[in-house]
């Protein structure tokens, strides 16, 4: 294959018209042809920028180089030295503001798809039966780590690569956290992609418990004090949805993105076949930017749903990924820009018939850096819906710190926790990623967690 080295291989994607009716993968990757092409992009920087930009420190120009070999298996025991999920970091991580923002190439033409190549490497080594290695043996130490989503993931698997014994516990029936029940089948596929990358995890010796809440099966004193746990990692996320308080939001057809993508992922909604229906509606509005607003846009308009995005701020603020964006865009989905909802209109049987939105104007920068929106007087108009989707961002679940003695919380009810090991006010407790910042990303979580494992390692080393 020819390569033009200012340009990156470009990826096969599904056509807009056609992954708007389905919830197949939209991002068809690499073929070998295709990732030796663009790895051979690579500089091979003796001082790899990129590496600095990646939250778990991937060795970055290491697995490119063995991908250009055509040595995948090599190229996936690199990754896995410092990353537990690679299919999934190479699908949802944003590395156009990470890893590729720092590529050296990118100065002069187009950064490395460094992304990409992971997901290729991770994808070709599962379908040739390539595992992780484990620990030669054990070192006698057990932790407990809570929550099954990226950051007790990683957390789980760096420990168990150091020889501990390591147990999950999960709160819902099934593993994997917002893998599982927050990014849609159409980014992250969860039997190829997440259950796979799980029973990795599973096959380094980590075991995992489901259905088990924390706080009410049993707590994190009685998980040191009574079941021999030498430590405890908390990596329980933010799954308590925020609301606007606007009048109307309770009404029949009002939903958080949390509920709507979890009824849609986790119970398959989206599935006839499934006695888990879901109100798809035939106009919804997602009021929020970020991430979860695309996700749960563009699964609303899967369901067959005309969809508008509300957003107070404008297209330079949106929080979500550029390509997230894009891809929204491309499927239909309307952008209501420099908008905000201020009530919600039902009938008599308290259904939603409209949503009341009033035009914003930007004025002077608020303590986030972004400029404020304002209000514009008179401007109010109706958005006609039969669903809202409230995406406005998540706050950790009070139950496990209001049952914990002695785990400080801040003032937004997360965690207080030292970035650089986890460390919390509490003695042999560790926590890391939503619990510990609010909602963030996937791959920041699963650099917490590996920050917490080694954080619990150095503790245990020396006790």
């Amino acid at each position: 294959m020819e390569v033009d080295v200012l340009k990156r291989i470009p990826v096969r994607e599904q056509e807009p018209k056609v992954r708007a009716t389905n919830f197949e993968e939209v991002c068809l990757g690499y073929n070998k042809e295709e990732a030796e092409a663009e790895a051979s992009r690579c500089l091979n920087c003796k001082n790899p920028q990129c590496v600095k930009g990646c939250p778990v420190n991937i060795d970055i120009p290491g697995f490119i180089k063995e991908v250009e070999n055509g040595n995948v298996e090599e190229a996936y025991h690199v990754i896995g030295k410092y990353s537990a999920l690679p299919a999934v970091c190479g699908r949802v991580c944003p590395q156009e503001s990470q890893c590729e923002a720092k590529c050296i190439r990118g100065i002069k033409g187009d950064a490395v798809s460094i992304g990409k190549l992971e997901r290729y490497v991770a994808d070709t080594a599962r379908e040739m039966g390539i595992k992780p290695e484990k620990a030669d043996s054990l070192n006698g130490k057990k932790v407990a780590v809570i929550g099954s989503g990226p950051a007790g993931l990683t957390c789980a698997g760096d420990l168990a690569k150091l020889g501990y014994d390591v147990t999950i516990f999960e709160a819902l029936h099934k593993a994997g956290g917002v893998l599982s029940y927050g990014i849609p089948e159409f980014r992250l596929p969860k039997q190829r992609v997440v259950d796979a990358e799980i029973e990795n995890v599973k096959a380094l010796g980590v075991k995992i418990e489901t259905n088990v809440v924390i706080g009410k099966a049993t707590t994190i004193d009685e998980l040191l004090n009574e079941e021999g746990f030498d430590a405890v990692f908390v990596g329980s996320g933010a799954g308590l949805p925020r609301f606007m308080g606007i009048p109307g939001e309770n009404a029949n057809g009002v939903f958080s993105a949390n509920e709507y993508l979890t009824r849609s992922n986790l119970m398959k909604a989206f599935d006839d076949a499934y006695a888990t229906p879901i109100i798809a509606g035939k106009k919804v509005a997602v009021v929020g930017g970020g991430n979860v607003a695309m996700d749960a846009a563009r699964t609303a308009l899967r369901l067959g749903a005309d969809v508008h995005i509300v957003y107070r701020r404008s297209e330079e603020e949106l929080p979500a990924r550029v390509e997230e964006v894009h891809h929204a865009k491309e499927e239909g989905i309307v952008f209501d820009l420099l908008t905000n909802p201020t009530q919600i209109f039902t009938d008599d049987k308290g259904n939603v018939t409209g949503m009341e939105c009033i035009r914003m104007d930007l004025g002077e920068p608020d303590e986030s850096g972004r400029r404020r929106p304002v209000e514009i007087p008179g401007s109010e108009f109706t958005l006609e819906v039969d669903t809202v989707i409230m995406s406005l961002g998540t706050s950790p679940n009070p139950l496990i710190s209001s049952t914990t003695e002695g785990l400080d919380i801040n003032k937004r009810k997360c965690i207080v926790a030292e970035e650089s090991n986890g460390q919390t006010s509490k003695a042999k407790v560790y926590a890391g990623g939503d619990a510990v910042t609010g909602a963030a990303t996937v791959i920041l979580a699963m650099g917490a967690g590996k920050a917490a494992a080694q954080g619990i390692h150095e503790y245990l080393s020396q006790a």
